[in-house]
């Protein structure tokens, strides 16, 4: 059985339960909550940087990050999302546009939870949301497509659009139409999206 160290939040955790079950292998997988504030937690002896998620394979070793564990269940089901020649590099890139978008959203959060108010940075959250600004607007500029199938960069857009909903309010919504119009297709197309949704 492999071991995916996650909490129920983190949109990276979510991508990567998506993945599994878009390629039939949730049935493989056992979940098991991981604290990354806790020193305690097994999970820095896991992933020496204490982040999630980490996937414990059936030999002992791990792997991380979302991305890397992505591609490992991707070449357990033999293949998917990960698309070959140059629709590869579309994925990926799609894929690294929607990571930037939680590390960013991920890190206004981290401010507000971790400084006192009298200590926020207002220059260093503003740098952060220009980051998902403009990332959001690259992407409403052309949503992907989804009738050719579903990608691992079309499961991080739905992920990183996810996080905001449940960290943000849903505030994106208002300005990216298309984009509010693409999740509600992906979450048609993906059963698993839904399932994964956590309030705040």
């Amino acid at each position: 059985m492999l071991v995916l160290r996650s909490s129920p939040a983190s949109p990276f955790g979510r991508k990567v339960k998506i993945a599994a079950a878009i390629l039939g292998l949730s049935d493989r997988i056992e979940i098991v909550p991981a604290d990354t504030t806790d020193p305690s937690d097994s999970l820095r002896r896991q992933n020496p940087l204490g982040k999630i998620p980490a996937l414990v394979l059936e030999d002992g070793r791990v792997l991380y990050d979302s991305r890397v564990i992505a591609e490992y269940l991707d070449h357990l089901a033999g293949g998917g999302l990960h698309p070959a020649g140059e629709k590869r590099f579309d994925a990926l890139t799609r894929q690294a546009l929607a990571d930037g978008i939680m590390d960013a959203a991920i890190l206004q959060v981290y401010e507000g939870r971790f400084r006192g108010p009298d200590k926020h940075e207002p220059k260093w959250v503003e740098h952060q949301a220009g980051k998902v600004a403009r990332a959001l607007a690259s992407a409403a500029a052309a949503p992907p497509r989804l009738a050719d199938g579903i990608d691992i960069g079309h499961v991080a857009l739905a992920c990183a659009l996810g996080y905001l909903d449940l960290r943000f309010g849903g505030a994106w919504r208002r300005e990216h139409p298309a984009l509010v119009a693409w999740l509600d297709d992906f979450a048609q197309r993906v059963p698993s999206f839904e399932a994964t949704k956590v309030s705040a």
